[in-house]
């Protein structure tokens, strides 16, 4: 199996990790968009609230759970109408994104389309099933044979928002196709120049769930990475099958972490907390690249500012590293990425104020 997967591509980061790291300031690693924040008291209260508990969770989540994920949607996004008993929290976002296809039932001679810059992670649960990956331009339609189509809108890399025109003519053209539809929103409550809008919004789907899942993570919102706490909700047919598979094989979120889920979907005050945090820290970072000769595309949302000194993304990593500073190739995310580096705010302010005096020195 893994002579059909791609290399790890952070392993080919060492040798300039280290260069950053020798760095007589330390390094300022901006690489990987990992919280740094602490996680939020009453998140943390509520994991050890039923530590005593010694059953087994049940894989579809509490019905507190999947209710405090209706209400979250609603509030914070604007997405109603949804039933809590379709919602799945998942062990984070990213296994259900690597396993996805194959929880599908794709296989070989299916395609999985994906952006032309996109999160590795999809390109690997395509290759994963035997599927075959696909990377489509903006506003390119899939190709037939299409079986899932992956939207991802604030992107990861490139922090772009598709507006819901956009997206809506993303849905039809793979519902023309048959394909499902799959949209990454872990970036989704963290707007800065263009305000981001769900699939699972009439606007954009038509008012019909029909083949849509919309995929969520806490991660970034609520800084609870270390927790591994997701969810999916959408189509109920296709989460109800996911469902059953699910029980299967044994994916279960942690009762425990089910607990901080619902407290952290509970509570909007910290999340508002965190988006500030990555603001301030945006608002450092961006006009010191600037000022350091970069161009900063798209990042109108996100974690993360695409940024480009024109010239091969690796000599730009290498350029940084002298400086102390670590950040991800373009090339990472797709060929089309390789005169681009991903710079991420998630460093503590300390940090960022660092790697700006190091960008302007």
């Amino acid at each position: 199996m893994t002579k059909r997967l791609p290399d790890f591509p952070w392993d080919s980061l060492a040798d300039h990790a280290a260069k950053a790291r020798a760095h007589p300031g330390g390094v300022v690693d901006l690489s990987i968009g990992t919280p740094v924040d602490e996680v939020p008291d009453l998140v943390q209260r509520a994991l050890a609230s039923v530590a005593e508990q010694p059953g087994y969770p049940t894989t579809h989540g509490t019905p507190e759970l999947r209710e405090s994920v209706v209400g979250a949607l609603a509030r914070r996004h604007g997405v109603t109408g949804l039933d809590p008993k379709d919602v799945l929290p998942t062990i984070g976002s990213k296994e259900l994104v690597a396993w996805l296809p194959t929880l599908l039932g794709l296989g070989p001679g299916d395609v999985v389309a994906i952006p032309a810059l996109a999160y590795p992670t999809y390109e690997v649960g395509a290759k994963l099933a035997g599927a075959t990956p696909v990377r489509l331009a903006d506003g390119e339609p899939p190709p037939e044979g299409t079986r899932l189509v992956w939207l991802n809108s604030p992107s990861n890399p490139t922090g772009r928002v598709q507006g819901a025109a956009a997206l809506a003519q993303a849905v039809r053209d793979a519902r023309d196709v048959g394909a499902v539809v799959a949209s990454d929103e872990c970036y989704l409550a963290l707007p800065w120049d263009a305000e981001p809008v769900s699939v699972l919004r009439p606007e954009v789907n038509g008012g019909a769930l029909d083949g849509l899942l919309a995929v969520h993570s806490l991660s970034k919102s609520s800084s609870l990475a270390g927790y591994r706490a997701g969810f999916v909700t959408g189509d109920p047919a296709l989460v109800a099958a996911l469902l059953e598979v699910r029980k299967h094989a044994g994916m279960i979120v942690p009762r425990p972490v089910q607990a901080a889920m619902t407290a952290a979907l509970n509570d909007d005050d910290h999340v508002a907390v965190q988006r500030e945090r990555y603001r301030a820290r945006r608002e450092v970072l961006l006009p010191a690249l600037k000022s350091a000769g970069f161009t900063v595309d798209h990042s109108e949302a996100g974690l993360y500012l695409w940024s480009t000194r024109d010239e091969k993304a690796w000599d730009t990593v290498a350029w940084l590293a002298e400086r102390g500073i670590l950040a991800a190739p373009g090339t990472f995310y797709g060929p089309t990425g390789d005169r681009h580096v991903r710079i991420a705010l998630t460093a503590t302010d300390e940090r960022v104020a660092r790697a700006a005096e190091r960008l302007g020195g």
